[in-house]
C-alpha cells in the first residue's frame, strides 16, 4: 500500500472520529434536560455512573396540604412552611422554587413522571458505592450554593453534579424542619408497614445516611427508568 493511500485511510479513520464524537456530544446535549408534561417543570438531568438523575428537587404538586395533615397510606404533599391548600400560592413560594415539593412516601412512590421512577434503596446504595461509599458520598452530592446551604457545608463539591440542596422535611408530628441544614430523599423500598428506606444528608459533614419513616414529607429524586 502506498503512502497515498495510507495518508487517504488515516484521514478517514480521524474524520469518522470526529464525526462520533459530535454525534455523542449532540445527544448527551439533548439529555441534559427533561420537560415533565404533566405541569411543565423543566429539570436539569445527570449521569452518575450507569444512572441517569435528576439533577433538581421534583416538584411536581397536584394538590398542597399544610403540614398537621398525614397519613401513612394516603398520598400528601408540602410545600416547607406553607400552610394552605392553594395549589398555586404554594408554588409562588420561595421554598417551592428552590427545594422543590415534599412527599410522604405513598405520594412519593407516584409522583415520578413516566419514563423515571422513585429509586430503590439499591439504586441509592449503587450511587454512593460509585462516589466512594456512604462516608464521602454526601460531599460529591451537595451543592456548593452557600446561599440556600447553611455554612459549615462540610466536604461539598458537588462533583457529582447531582446538586443536592438541604430542604429539611416535613415531620410525623406536622411540623417543618431543618431547612437549608438537612435534606431528606426517599426510597421506594418498605423497612415495615409504617417504615421506608431514604437518605439524608446534613451540612455538618460529608456522609449519606440511612433513615426510614413513611408519613414525614420529604423530598424526590426521580431516576430514569
Amino acid at each position: 500500500m502506498n503512502k497515498r493511500k495510507v495518508f487517504l485511510i488515516q484521514t478517514l479513520m480521524i474524520l469518522g472520529v470526529f464525526l462520533l464524537s459530535l454525534i455523542s456530544c449532540n445527544t448527551k446535549k439533548s439529555e441534559d434536560s427533561f420537560t415533565d408534561e404533566r405541569d411543565g417543570n423543566v429539570y436539569k438531568i445527570v449521569q452518575i455512573g450507569e444512572q441517569t438523575w435528576m439533577a433538581e428537587n421534583l416538584k411536581y404538586l397536584p394538590s398542597v396540604d399544610g403540614p398537621t395533615t398525614g397519613s401513612y397510606t394516603n398520598p400528601h404533599y408540602y410545600v416547607y412552611a406553607y400552610d394552605g391548600n392553594d395549589v398555586d400560592k404554594a408554588k409562588s413560594s420561595e421554598a417551592y422554587q428552590t427545594y422543590g415539593v415534599l412527599y410522604n412516601w405513598t405520594a412519593a412512590l407516584q409522583a415520578c413522571p413516566s419514563g423515571w421512577h422513585l429509586p430503590s434503596n439499591e439504586e441509592w446504595t449503587q450511587l454512593t458505592e460509585f462516589l466512594g461509599g456512604e462516608g464521602v458520598a454526601g460531599g460529591k452530592l451537595k451543592s456548593t450554593d452557600s446561599i440556600n446551604q447553611e455554612s459549615p457545608n462540610a466536604g461539598a463539591t458537588n462533583e457529582s453534579g447531582f446538586n443536592a440542596l438541604l430542604g429539611g422535611y416535613r415531620d410525623y408530628n406536622g411540623v417543618f424542619n431543618y431547612i437549608k441544614s438537612y435534606g431528606f430523599w426517599y426510597s421506594a423500598s418498605e423497612y415495615s408497614s409504617d417504615y421506608a428506606w431514604y437518605r439524608y444528608l446534613d451540612n455538618n459533614n460529608s456522609n449519606a445516611f440511612k433513615y426510614y419513616s413513611k408519613e414525614n414529607g420529604l423530598s424526590v429524586r426521580c431516576i430514569k427508568d
